[in-house]
């Protein structure tokens, strides 16, 4: 299902708190804080150009984010960063002088850190990135995860130290929980989502996403025309879209937001004009989009800069894993797990859908851009769907 940006703000200008976050100066920062990290390398630009004929398109791109920073996702530029920037604001605060990202290391602020406490909830992937950058700075960290998240992924997030909570009901369940004791206990919440009232951190959490762009812009071999990416709560599809347009200005490619057809809460934000709570019904296997209210943050920002909404089904999604796995023409294999293929399921849905194809102006010159937002998170799960290990479709890869 398509539905083409209607809202009465579609390409009205960004707040000026979301164009100074997600804009140059906002992946100025990230890029600042990525700088001091040792094992920070920019992520690789995949091209397809196998898939690319099979799919009757020009070009195809795939910014892969299963080596970010060794947690295998995207969510490595989000908690993480956030984290860091709210431990150097405390610290500024307690000892009453500017600090930079090469402070993090000083006794004086590891101190500060020592004290404070972040929490979070997540289906994965954001928990990790707040779990480790907790153990960077020195600080705590207590993770929220429901009762969908598998054992693996609950452990790789426990490797970083993190103390583990389990939830009872959904991912927004587990959200409003985090918030509940944080308040209680006085612990920082680190969100990807915002409520009324908490946009700042969430803010953060986007910027960190920028990266992805501001490394994009010098990989790809030709801009694109096209941009699908896939959407949880809405924060990396809304951070994308904002950097391109404030990058790129007019010639910014058309934008499609792609969402699992079992928890569209942004399509359905699209639809109703507004953001609205869908019903938790089947589990997605899209399990890190697995999300049934969108953050307002990310929709004040997707109604303005995103030209389309789109639902994928499961069997599309794992049919992406599994064309990324084994791409057509010799074209290099890509391990993308259950969500991190969206962006691929929503592009050959699209595709097969005439009306979708002429309404997004998809043809044989289309230049498209995804994002593989996640790697093998879940091993077992990964090979169950795909039918081989991560390790033996990489080694195809090899020489």
């Amino acid at each position: 299902m398509l539905l083409l940006n209607r809202h009465p703000d579609y390409r009205a200008p960004l707040h000026a708190v979301d164009g100074e976050t997600l804009g140059i100066a906002g992946a100025d920062a990230i890029e600042r804080r990525l700088a001091h990290l040792p094992d920070h390398a920019p992520t690789p630009m995949r091209s397809l150009p196998g898939l690319a004929a099979a799919l009757g398109i020009g070009a195809l791109d795939v910014k892969d984010e299963g080596q970010r920073l060794g947690l295998g996702s995207f969510k490595a530029l989000d908690g993480a960063y956030a984290v860091a920037r709210l431990t150097l604001e405390a610290a500024q605060a307690r000892l009453g002088r500017p600090l930079g990202d090469a402070d993090l290391d000083a006794p004086e602020v590891r101190a500060v850190a020592g004290a404070m406490t972040f929490a979070c909830a997540t289906d994965g992937n954001h928990g990790r990135s707040v779990a480790q950058g907790a153990r960077q700075v020195g600080a705590r960290a207590v993770i929220f995860v429901h009762g969908g998240v598998s054992d693996e992924r609950v452990a790789a997030i426990a490797r970083f130290g993190a103390r583990m909570v389990r939830v009872e009901g959904s991912y927004d369940d587990s959200v409003v929980e985090a918030a509940r004791v944080a308040a209680e206990q006085g612990w920082t919440v680190v969100s990807d989502t915002s409520w009324d009232g908490y946009e700042r951190i969430p803010g953060l959490v986007m910027q960190g996403y920028t990266a992805i762009v501001r490394e994009a812009l010098s990989q790809w071999p030709a801009r694109p025309t096209h941009v699908f990416v896939q959407a949880g709560v809405g924060g990396i599809a809304a951070a994308v879209a904002a950097h391109l347009w404030l990058a790129l200005g007019d010639e910014r490619p058309i934008f499609t937001v792609v969402d699992p057809a079992r928890a569209a809460c942004i399509v359905e934000a699209a639809r109703a004009g507004r953001a609205v709570r869908v019903a938790h019904g089947e589990p997605t296997v899209m399990a890190m989009l697995e999300c049934y209210e969108p953050s307002p943050l990310a929709l004040r920002v997707l109604f303005r800069a995103a030209d389309a909404f789109m639902t994928v089904e499961d069997d599309d999604a794992v049919a992406a894993m599994r064309t990324l796995a084994r791409p057509p023409g010799g074209d290099p294999p890509i391990v993308a797990g259950e969500s991190g293929g969206a962006g691929l399921a929503g592009l050959m849905a699209a595709l097969r859908d005439p009306e979708a194809r002429h309404a997004l102006k998809l043809g044989p010159k289309s230049r498209v851009w995804l994002i593989n937002t996640e790697g093998a998170t879940d091993p077992g799960r990964y090979a169950e769907l795909v039918g081989a290990s991560p390790e033996a479709i990489l080694a195809r890869a090899r020489p």
